[in-house]
């Protein structure tokens, strides 16, 4: 009688699991204002899936820059990092090692209608977002708000350890990998799953909770995360679909669930712009 041997890929994937005991069943964040709870599988590591993640960010910026579209400076990209530099300031309220992220805003110059966040705090914004929809800064602090707020409920670590368990990443589980072709391999596996599989309608709705929460504390008004969809939404009907909404359906259904949040969360940023307004009245020097 034969003996049956699993592949390395499986017999890893299998090993991690049983280890763990399927046990890996966390929640990432506090719950904020809004109010995010859940137990999330979590079968790989943050080191893990932060490695990958920034093997696949320097590859998306290599890849623009070879292009000539990697934005090295401007005002385009200033206003960006001013926004960007309001959000994380808030971040604390979900998660307080965010401090210690390698934060970095990158702006690509193309006509793609895209927003995202790796994890770790790796944002990334194409032009054609940001110029077809005319977003105003609010609009611009809602999209980021939502892709930070993938990045600290850890989303994409939540992804990758659903794929594992379906077994449809082979070798994820290994972060460190024997060559460099092998190690960008297995980053851009995961860059598909971080970044170009869709979200569940879980994350997608935690996401727009903690995002809106975000730039309400930062002192954006969150009724423009409402305009924001309503524009993605026009933009969705001019035929081809823009490729945020692959990842990122947009709807009514959406703008109502946004409604419905603003009680929440417009009382944090009238105190917000209080406090702003309060900072900006004291007499300097």
């Amino acid at each position: 009688m034969k003996t049956r041997r699993f592949p390395v890929w499986l017999s890893l994937s299998l090993g991690i699991v049983l280890s763990l005991g399927l046990s890996g069943c966390v929640s990432s964040t506090t719950p904020g204002a809004v109010g995010v709870q859940r137990s999330q599988l979590m079968l790989v590591s943050a080191g893990q899936v932060s490695q990958m993640a920034e093997t696949a960010f320097r590859e998306q910026n290599t890849q623009a820059a070879s292009k000539g579209t990697f934005v090295r400076s401007g005002p385009e990209l200033d206003r960006l990092k001013r926004i960007a530099n309001r959000l994380i300031a808030q971040t604390r309220v979900y998660r307080d090692d965010t401090a210690q992220w390698a934060w970095q805003v990158v702006l690509i110059d193309e006509p793609v209608i895209n927003a995202t966040c790796y994890p770790g705090g790796k944002i990334t914004f194409y032009t054609g977002i940001i110029r077809q929809l005319r977003l105003t800064d609010g609009e611009i602090a809602a999209i980021m708000g939502h892709e930070i707020a993938h990045a600290l409920r850890e989303h994409g670590r939540e992804k990758i350890s659903q794929s594992m368990l379906q077994q449809t990443l082979a070798g994820v589980a290994v972060a460190v990998a024997p060559d460099k072709q092998r190690e960008v391999a297995l980053a851009n596996q995961a860059a598909t799953i971080l970044v170009q599989l869709p979200y569940s309608r879980h994350m997608e709705l935690e996401a727009d909770k903690m995002g809106i929460e975000l730039m309400a504390r930062a002192g954006f008004d969150p009724r423009e995360a409402v305009s924001m969809q309503r524009k993605l939404m026009a933009a969705s009907q001019g035929g081809r679909t823009p490729e945020f909404l692959s990842t990122h359906p947009a709807g009514e259904r959406r703008m109502q669930d946004l409604n419905e949040l603003l009680p929440l969360v417009i009382p944090l940023y009238e105190r917000t712009r209080q406090e702003n307004a309060a900072a900006a009245a004291v007499p300097r020097g």
